[in-house]
Formats: structure tokens, C-alpha cells, sequence
């Protein structure tokens, strides 16, 4: 049995690489406002739910040990990485909408603190970000979070440092998402941004007297407020449907 005890540690351990760095990338768990204890317990739980299904593909437990579970910890923790930062690349798309919508709107310079990652981001992508997490949750997209990482021991097994070219291919493909992504939700601010500065160009030519920035800023905060009013429900039936799709994919759906 003691001889046993180090395999199953190690076989443990190597599950853990994967999971862990997935879960503390995962939207909603993985951000800085939750509790890194807590974020470690449910890291460590599902490891513990996903073992009896990773220590068949690991072989032997008289492998593990050695050069072997090194390269077997590091490619563990890249699979992980690289899953995890895909999914964020997918959610920043509500960052990078925020942006967009903001610039539109005259209000870039409305900045706060993300509670979810730190650092100062501006109001509005921090509202859908908060928006999309919650979302999230509430429509049970993050069973299908987890689901995936179960399911990807089966295109991705335990095996050793991954080929780069197909990480950095995911990669590519997620933040191309995430990005056309951004662009679908915030296009009724860019079809605004462009009609009303193009109506304020002809009226400052029919009217040179008047002070078109006095009255443009408040004009472009108050109709693009109405706007997102009207479209937030859109914007974000459009967020989780694709977000709902990639993990479906993810999955194997």
C-alpha cells in the first residue's frame, strides 16, 4: 500500500495542473473578487470528482516520477492555461464592447475600477462585463464550462507538452471571436457614432454660429443612454448565445 500512496500523488497531482490553472481563469470563479481559499476548494474538489477518470490514461502508477511527471505537470499546466485564457479571451469581447460604446458615446474618460480583474476600465464595459458573468450563471452556462473540462482529457490526454501550433491556433481562433464578438454587440453604437457626428458636420456648415460641441456631448450621452437601454437585452441574448455555442463546441455538442 505504500508503494501505491507516491503513484496516487503524483496521479493526483498532475490531474490537479489542469484543473487548477482552468478554474482560476474560469469567468465568474476565477475572479479577483472571489476568495482565493475559495477558488482552491472548488479547484481541489473537482480534481477530486475528475480522478478516477484521468488515472487510467496516466498508465502505471511506477511512471510517475521523475522526468516524466515534470513533463507531465508542465504540459498539464499549458493545456490548462491555454483552455482557460480562451474562454477570457471569448468574455472580453463585453470589455472590448465597452470600449467601443464608450468611445461612441463620449464617455471614455468615465473610468472605475474592474472588480473582477482590477485595474481602471471604463463604466460601461464594466457594467456588461459584471452583466455577463451574472448572465452566465443564471442561464447554467458554466455546467457546460465544466462539462468541457471533462470532456477535453478526451481530445487532449495526459501525454506531455502539447504541440504549440495547436494552442497557438485556439488561441488565434478565440481572440478572433471574441473580437467579431465585440464588434456584433456594439454595432447600433458605431451606426449612431457615425450618422450623428455626420449630422453635426452639415450642421455646423449650415450654421457656423453654433457651438456644435456644447451641444453634441450631451446630445450623444443622452441618445446613446437610450440606446443601450433599448438594445441591452439584444446585446446580450447575442452574448450568450455564442458564448453558449463555444462551449457547446468545446464539448463536443
Amino acid at each position: 500500500m505504500n508503494l501505491l500512496l507516491p503513484g496516487i500523488a503524483s496521479a493526483f497531482l498532475i490531474t490537479f495542473a489542469r484543473v487548477g490553472t482552468l478554474i482560476m481563469l474560469m469567468p465568474g470563479i476565477g475572479e479577483q473578487s472571489v476568495a482565493p481559499r475559495l477558488r482552491l476548494a472548488f479547484a481541489l474538489l473537482t480534481t477530486l470528482v475528475l480522478f478516477p477518470t484521468v488515472r487510467p490514461l496516466l498508465g502505471g502508477t511506477e511512471g510517475l516520477a521523475g522526468p516524466r511527471l515534470i513533463g507531465l505537470l508542465f504540459g498539464e499546466t499549458i493545456v490548462g492555461l491555454v483552455l482557460g485564457l480562451s474562454v477570457r479571451m471569448v468574455l472580453a469581447a463585453l470589455q472590448t464592447a465597452g470600449v467601443i460604446i464608450s468611445a461612441q458615446l463620449g464617455l471614455s474618460y468615465a473610468m472605475t475600477v474592474d472588480p473582477s480583474q482590477g485595474g481602471q476600465q471604463v463604466a460601461i464595459g464594466n457594467f456588461l462585463s459584471l452583466l455577463g458573468i451574472t448572465l452566465i450563471f443564471a442561464t447554467d452556462l458554466h455546467h457546460l464550462a465544466i462539462e468541457g473540462l471533462a470532456r477535453s482529457y478526451e481530445v487532449l490526454p495526459p501525454d506531455g507538452v502539447p504541440a504549440f501550433s495547436d494552442a497557438l491556433t485556439l488561441a488565434t481562433r478565440a481572440l478572433a471571436r471574441g473580437f467579431t464578438l465585440a464588434m456584433q454587440i456594439s454595432g447600433p453604437f458605431i451606426a449612431f457614432g457615425i450618422l450623428f457626428n455626420l449630422g453635426l458636420g452639415v450642421l455646423s456648415r449650415l450654421m457656423p454660429q453654433l457651438q456644435v460641441f456644447f451641444l453634441a456631448v450631451p446630445a450623444s450621452v443622452l441618445v446613446g443612454v437610450l440606446i443601450l437601454i433599448g438594445c441591452l437585452g439584444v446585446m446580450m441574448g447575442v452574448f450568450l448565445d455564442d458564448m453558449g455555442r463555444y462551449l457547446a463546441q468545446s464539448v463536443g455538442r
